[in-house]
């Protein structure tokens, strides 16, 4: 059986960075040679196979022919007679359109070690414009690759305009959109995803709300950098170095969306813009399907980062509030991914990056010894229904009032 190490695998290899998974080819098989060998059939829309002892993937050499929008819009003719060289035609980029034998010859029919070795990343074909995902992946490889500086070419640059402006892009499935999102929340820079994304002019149709943010302008005492889409990307950036976690980077990312809705005349000045952002935050869960844990956190975010800038002013009856707004005194909430988030925006800002965040140690104290009052007088009294919550509340508010008298004692 002729099968070769193929795709990212030997990418990898040559960058001389760690394999995670490993894809083969198969030339000159067919799907009734392969289940008589051992392997298991997987794929659903074209011949994929699982060894019967690694249970890496192998697929069957193959091509694909244009024949309607979007991402499934191809046939597929998988057959013993496509070629090697055929099947690395199809792929997206040079330096994924490679192939290694089992003695590690690399077989390499479109340059792809000469575009790695100098790091660009260039489409292999034309039909690079027939998939509207590949804008995503070669964004997200951006994204994954800012240690090693790649770039994208500029021709490949002009066929992702080009997919912009014929509509091709607006064929995206919100499903595929979102996944790639997550990968690339997960990627080490992941602000270069939006930027490449930015540059090619798709950042407007695939995130409508975040290219609204580009150009609206901030108060420069607060926001140095003044843009609030570079603030955005600016909170990304210190959400990625605080944690790997993807919600809370997302949050980080989206919780100042409602400024694109101040009123021009009111500029620099974003009243209210906490609560405005939750329409369009709705709007963009509805669109993308954005499961629940994401959408929670990046709401409470959006919704009260304000307050917890301004923490060490507000009331304790405010504060209280606020966390039982949060879900802090039920079991099991995350309050640091909130905090987390919160430090990521007030670090993001110009000269403001190496800033420490004390709200964050403060709010998570008052939240510690809200939640460690003793209930067991009102749960045995007489007191029934909505009446004990407000009495448990009241005892929260005395028992934080105390935590800002000694504050303000020290």
């Amino acid at each position: 059986m002729q099968a070769y190490l193929v795709g990212g695998a030997v990418r990898d290899h040559l960058l001389q960075l760690p394999v995670i998974e490993r894809d083969w080819v198969v030339i000159g098989e067919t799907p009734d040679s392969m289940l008589a060998r051992g392997f298991r059939t997987v794929g659903k829309d074209f011949p994929v196979f699982l060894h019967p002892q690694t249970h890496e993937e192998y697929a069957l050499a193959r091509t694909e022919r244009k024949t309607t929008h979007g991402y499934k819009g191809f046939a597929v003719y998988a057959s013993p007679d496509v070629t090697l060289e055929q099947d690395l035609l199809r792929r997206d980029l040079t330096v994924n359109a490679m192939a290694m034998t089992a003695d590690g010859t690399i077989i390499d029919p479109f340059n792809g070690q000469i575009d790695l070795d100098r790091r660009i990343l260039r489409h292999v074909s034309p039909a690079f414009c027939e998939d509207p995902v590949r804008i995503l992946r070669i964004s997200r490889f951006v994204a994954r690759y800012h240690a090693f500086n790649f770039s994208i070419a500029p021709e490949t640059m002009s066929l992702m305009q080009n997919m912009v402006n014929s509509g091709e892009v607006d064929y995206l499935v919100p499903e595929r959109v979102w996944t790639e999102l997550v990968k690339a929340l997960n990627e080490p820079h992941p602000r270069d995803f939006f930027e490449s994304l930015q540059k090619c002019g798709a950042l407007a149709l695939i995130f409508p709300e975040l290219h609204a943010l580009f150009g609206v302008p901030q108060p420069a005492q607060y926001h140095p950098e003044i843009d609030t889409g570079l603030h955005s990307l600016m909170a990304l950036d210190q959400a990625t170095l605080l944690t790997p976690c993807p919600k809370i980077r997302f949050a980080a990312l989206v919780h100042d969306l409602g400024k694109a809705l101040s009123p021009k005349d009111l500029l620099p000045r974003h009243h209210g813009h906490e609560v405005k952002g939750l329409e369009l935050l709705d709007r963009m869960r509805h669109r993308l399907h954005i499961p629940n844990a994401f959408y929670q956190l990046a709401r409470q975010v959006m919704q009260y980062h304000t307050h917890v800038h301004k923490v060490f002013e507000l009331k304790a009856a405010t504060l209280v509030d606020m966390l039982a707004a949060l879900g802090a005194f039920k079991p099991h909430y995350a309050l640091n991914d909130f905090l987390l988030a919160c430090e990521a925006d007030a670090r993001g800002r110009t000269g403001f990056e190496q800033s420490a965040y004390p709200q964050a140690e403060y709010l998570a104290h008052i939240a510690q010894v809200a939640n460690q009052i003793d209930t067991s007088v009102l749960l045995n009294g007489n007191l029934q229904g909505p009446k004990i919550g407000e009495a448990i509340r009241l005892l929260r508010i005395n028992a934080v009032n105390d935590v800002i008298n000694s504050h303000k004692a020290l």
